[in-house]
């Protein structure tokens, strides 16, 4: 699996291991642009797709140990050692499996709003959604997103939703032209396939002893203080910082975030 990502700075910037940036549901390495750009200016940043997510190749499975396989194999093909990790959500428990299973390639572990519990089915009925959209009859972006208004009726969720469509030209043999149609980018197929592992539980039967920063947003329910205890007990060298923002943490609150994680790397602004 060889995952796509983008990489911005380079490693002639003075640190020795570089920062990788996992995204999350539905997202891809475009979702870390403004916080990407900012390390770049000390770290060689390297924002990763996911498998089933952005450009990265399509599988049938898709768990939290391949995934981490997937990232350990980006490593290796980049040749890097050592590597500071960031996940967000999904991202986030990638991030968690990653350093619970190759804790030898990691410096510095931050998850961002995540924790390690298994999470209710929030998303099964948006997969659903977008599965059932007949792409062929849509001619914009519009059209599709009137098409889900129904089933998922926030604007801003929809919007974030819709950054998975993408044009792609299509040959139809009866005229010998070539027709733009619209296709989701990501696997849905796979990601409903695979989404009751993906709510489950991670690294309940490890522990990780290095550093490691746990990000939450003060307004999101996905880290709560009971969370917290139960981090402590498998992440035991955790330090934890609330923000005041949602679920998109780095988002809502990019240069909050900067400081926070640029504080516990060490790099300064």
């Amino acid at each position: 699996m060889q995952l796509h990502h983008q990489t911005l700075g380079d490693q002639s910037l003075g640190k020795a291991q570089p920062l990788i940036l996992l995204h999350g549901l539905f997202g891809s390495g475009d979702n870390w642009g403004t916080i990407a750009k900012h390390f770049s200016q000390h770290y060689q940043v390297i924002s990763v797709d996911l498998r089933n997510h952005g450009r990265s190749p399509h599988s049938d499975s898709q768990t939290y140990p391949e995934m981490a396989d997937d990232l350990l194999e980006l490593c290796d093909a980049l040749g890097l050692d050592r590597i500071h990790l960031v996940g967000h959500s999904l991202g986030g428990k990638v991030a968690m499996q990653f350093a619970t299973q190759y804790p030898d390639k990691l410096e510095k572990l931050i998850v961002v709003d995540m924790a390690i519990r298994a999470y209710p089915d929030a998303y099964t009925h948006m997969i659903d959604a977008m599965m059932a959209v007949d792409l062929s009859t849509m001619q914009s972006r519009s059209d599709v997103d009137k098409a889900l208004l129904n089933k998922i009726p926030h604007p801003m969720v929809r919007q974030f939703l819709l950054m998975n469509l993408i044009k792609s030209d299509v040959n139809h043999a009866e005229s010998d032209l070539n027709k733009t149609a619209l296709r989701w980018r990501i696997n849905l197929a796979a990601l409903r396939a695979n989404y009751p592992h993906l709510i489950q539980a991670v690294c309940e039967h490890t522990r990780y002893e290095k550093p490691s920063l746990f990000i939450r947003g003060e307004r999101s329910d996905y880290v709560q203080d009971a969370d917290i205890k139960h981090i402590n007990t498998h992440f035991t060298n955790a330090q934890f910082a609330s923000l005041a923002a949602n679920h998109w943490v780095h988002a809502e609150q990019p240069q909050a975030f900067i400081e926070v994680v640029a504080n516990f790397l060490g790099s300064g602004q």
